[in-house]
């Protein structure tokens, strides 16, 4: 089939295909808007939650994943919208016909104007029809290209942590290697970016097109433009199509700038600030947030506001930062190789008596050096804690201790969570959270 397109059969089955194609079109708009919708919720809290834990990869991936929607949405509600009026314009005309200017009546200077703006009725028609397919195609072009930017941000990630800043090479093959390779990445990026705004101009000029061919090859590739590559020299082509996707593109930039806006009603204090002696976050809370899918621990929490009970639980989350920590003060249980990751659930069966047991020495000693970096205070008396692994009420990962209250006034009182961590070759202190909460003894 691939060598029948020169074929005078093959060209009048795609002449058919375009006539009836804005059923197909419907047909997938219908499905996708639904798939979309479905997807957002999962999408956003999963994202939330990336962030939540300090996973940068898992949180920029997300992230793209659902503008990535949000746009295709938008776009195919827009097609949905035109392509409905382009058959209720179709239906119309059948039962009315072309536009009679005549028996409207109106003076000659309002008949002159449209006439001139709106012309015939099939005119409209035919507009709407150019309206509706290119938006339709744009849509899926315009996910490859967030996918090429994406693409291309990971390879500068790539090459700056796995060549330039990977300890494992030697120092010159990184420079020599790395250097280069990065400034070819960032270079050709901004070229690529460049030619592409320009619509081509670097592909005009003779003697700059063969400089930048090697470049544009390479990218061709990085990019995975070889895939869509017709559908962008088709809309360049196109006088409609170039038009209106200059004009998606600000439109879409607007609508994020629009959707950051929000309302400030204080100078001096945000709903988002984290929790403090003065600021109780929710998010420190885990029973005003258990019924919430998409709210998350903010670093660590307490069961709820007011305490009766002669204990206070504390939950520590879990995050790459915690695991950094633990192997800086504990080098001793640092693997070889960090598996931390993305990587496939499969059980090799191949673990004995003896692996189990010194993967559990090494759980007991990780948590030994957790204990020993974490410190637990009650306004300003330190605490004994005794953290163990455990999982939050939203089946967060995480550390969990709990602290005896006897002796304690009833009131106000705020709980300190500090780690130690290591900067600048000093041991330094840090406190990661401060819950503030009222504690009033149980008659």
């Amino acid at each position: 089939m691939s060598t029948d397109y020169t074929k005078t059969s093959f060209k009048k089955l795609l002449e058919k295909l375009q006539e009836e194609s804005w059923q197909l079109e419907l047909i997938i708009s219908g499905f996708a808007i639904f798939g979309l919708f479905t997807a957002l919720d999962p999408i956003s809290i999963a994202r939330t939650e990336a962030l939540n834990v300090e996973n940068p990869a898992g949180y920029i991936t997300l992230t793209i994943v659902l503008i990535s929607c949000y746009i295709l949405l938008f776009n195919l509600l827009l097609h949905v919208i035109l392509r409905g009026l382009w058959i209720g314009a179709l239906g119309l005309r059948y039962v009315s016909g072309d536009i009679d200017y005549d028996a409207l009546n109106y003076s000659p200077k309002f008949t002159k104007y449209l006439q001139k703006k709106i012309g015939s009725f099939d005119r409209y028609i035919g507009t709407l029809e150019n309206y509706c397919s290119v938006i339709f195609a744009i849509s899926f072009l315009l996910i490859f290209y967030i996918f090429s930017v994406t693409l291309i941000i990971l390879s500068i990630f790539l090459v700056a942590n796995y060549i330039i800043g990977n300890d494992d090479l030697p120092q010159y093959v990184s420079m020599v290697l790395g250097i280069p390779l990065m400034l070819f990445i960032v270079f050709g990026m901004f070229l690529t970016f460049f030619d592409f705004i320009t619509q081509g101009w670097l592909k005009k000029k003779q003697w700059i097109s063969k400089i930048y061919f090697p470049i544009y090859w390479v990218f061709s590739f990085i990019t995975l433009s070889f895939l869509y590559r017709a559908l962008v020299y088709n809309f360049l082509d196109h006088k409609f199509g170039k038009r209106l996707s200059l004009i998606l593109v600000p439109l879409y930039i607007l609508i994020f700038l629009g959707s950051s806006l929000y309302f400030k009603n204080s100078n001096y204090f945000r709903i988002t600030d984290r929790s403090n002696s003065i600021y109780a976050n929710n998010r420190n809370y885990e029973d005003l947030i258990a019924d919430k899918k998409d709210v998350f621990i903010n670093r660590a929490a307490i069961p709820s506001k007011i305490v009766s009970a002669p204990y206070l639980q504390v939950f520590v989350v879990y995050d790459d930062a915690i695991e950094d920590a633990v192997f800086d003060f504990n080098q001793g249980i640092e693997p070889e190789e960090d598996k931390r990751g993305l990587s496939f659930d499969m059980q090799s069966g191949n673990n004995n008596n003896f692996s189990s047991y010194k993967r559990d020495s090494i759980q007991l000693e990780y948590l030994r050096t957790f204990n020993e970096i974490v410190s637990v205070k009650i306004d300003t008396l330190a605490y004994q804690s005794d953290f163990i692994l455990a999982q939050s009420r939203k089946d967060e990962l995480g550390f969990e201790t709990f602290l005896n209250l006897k002796g304690l006034k009833e009131g106000k009182h705020y709980v300190d969570i500090n780690r130690k961590r290591i900067w600048r070759r000093d041991t330094v202190n840090r406190r990661i959270a401060r819950i503030p909460f009222w504690y009033y003894k149980e008659n």
